[in-house]
């Protein structure tokens, strides 16, 4: 398989990563709806609520500066392009959700042993909404 293949095989939505916190905000139960495309970047999750957009970030595609998040040795001026891309997208999305009065939280792959942990903490400030 090419590597080219191999990179469009890659998901958008309904991911792993996604899927886990999902299962765990629907496990405190926390009302949520995907991928609003009235919302700029159509984040992973939005909470209505309390106005909260959750995306949910794979560390390689979005420079997470962890192991995860290393980029390739090979055509690197492709994938640093690609990659500063995106983190630049990223701010600008959140800026203008930010001017919308939306809140904005990034959960990084990496992250996701503590799910659990996002999941209870938005499930906190949900109730509190009640």
């Amino acid at each position: 398989m090419t590597k080219s293949e191999q990179m469009s095989r890659v998901r958008t939505r309904h991911t792993g990563p996604e899927l886990r916190v999902r299962r765990a905000l629907s496990h405190v139960g926390v009302r949520y709806r995907l991928h609003r495309r009235d919302l700029p970047g159509r984040p992973d999750v939005y909470v209505g609520r309390l106005r909260l957009a959750i995306f949910i970030n794979g560390c390689f595609w979005h420079g997470h500066e962890c192991p995860r998040g290393k980029r390739p040795s090979s055509n690197v001026d492709f994938w640093h392009t690609k990659i500063e891309r995106n983190r630049a997208r990223d701010a600008k999305v959140a800026h203008q959700l930010a001017e919308s009065g939306i809140e904005t939280l990034i959960v990084w792959q990496c992250a996701l042993r503590d799910c659990e942990i996002v999941a209870a903490t938005v499930a906190e400030r949900y109730r509190r909404m009640l």
